[in-house]
């Protein structure tokens, strides 16, 4: 049933005011550093909370300021990814992965932590500690334990920019392969234009706190109508707009 999302957030003198839904597709927010993508994800997550605004998935109500609600981080049936792979360093790869489970069994959680170590390609490596592995492999449990829960939602920021260009292309095309199986909408913070360009069912533009356009990446990049939206993409991003026909 998708994501909704309408935020109002003061912080000192910036100012977050956005509005924008998806559906089980892979959306994109785009832009320059310091636009609100990442207090986006934030406040969606429970980790910041709105002045006013109301946030649902999956047909749930998580945040609504005139309802007053409020729901704690883990009650949101959120999987949030962070580019930093943070990883229990006391706990294995398997371990990791299973701490994703809300309340698991044994039995379940051993089953279906196999699963995914079968779905990330991390066969082999379950008994090992964070210290023991690579950092495209650290990436893939953080997915791995983001997804094991069957969240609502899945949060991405910037999951993939500490990586190398090889690594970044595998992350890419993994990603790919495992979202229809877990049918969930992904939002996907991006500084990365090829990332923006071959992953993203629907961009989200931002510029200054707010949603300058919304629309698949053809839209957005090649086909601006809007005098505003190109003289943003000019001043931040000059070598995209010197390639677009």
């Amino acid at each position: 049933m998708g994501l909704s999302v309408r935020l109002r957030k003061q912080v000192d003198r910036f100012l977050l005011d956005v509005s924008w839904e998806i559906e089980n597709e892979l959306a994109v927010l785009f832009g320059h550093s310091g636009a609100g993508k990442s207090m986006t994800l934030q406040l969606i997550a429970g980790l910041m909370k709105p002045e006013e605004g109301f946030i649902s998935s999956n047909g749930n109500t998580l945040y609504d300021s005139s309802g007053k609600v409020n729901l704690q981080p883990q009650r949101r049936s959120m999987g949030y990814v962070f580019q930093d792979r943070i990883l229990f360093p006391h706990m294995t790869v398997a371990e990791n992965i299973a701490y994703g489970l809300k309340s698991p069994t044994k039995p379940a959680a051993e089953k279906k932590v196999k699963e995914m170590i079968r779905l990330f390609h991390l066969e082999g490596l379950g008994h090992r500690y964070p210290r023991e592995i690579s950092g495209g492999q650290k990436q893939r449990v953080t997915l791995a334990r983001a997804l094991i829960g069957k969240p609502d939602a899945l949060l991405l920021d910037e999951p993939f920019s500490a990586l190398d260009n090889v690594l970044r292309v595998e992350m890419r095309q993994l990603l790919r392969d495992i979202r229809h199986q877990f049918d969930v909408p992904i939002v996907l913070v991006t500084h990365d234009l090829l990332e923006a360009y071959t992953m993203a069912d629907k961009v989200i533009l931002y510029s200054g706190g707010q949603v300058a356009r919304v629309g698949h990446p053809s839209e957005i990049f090649n086909n601006s109508s809007n005098p505003e939206v190109d003289f943003f993409l000019a001043l931040n991003f000059p070598l995209l707009v010197a390639h677009t026909p």
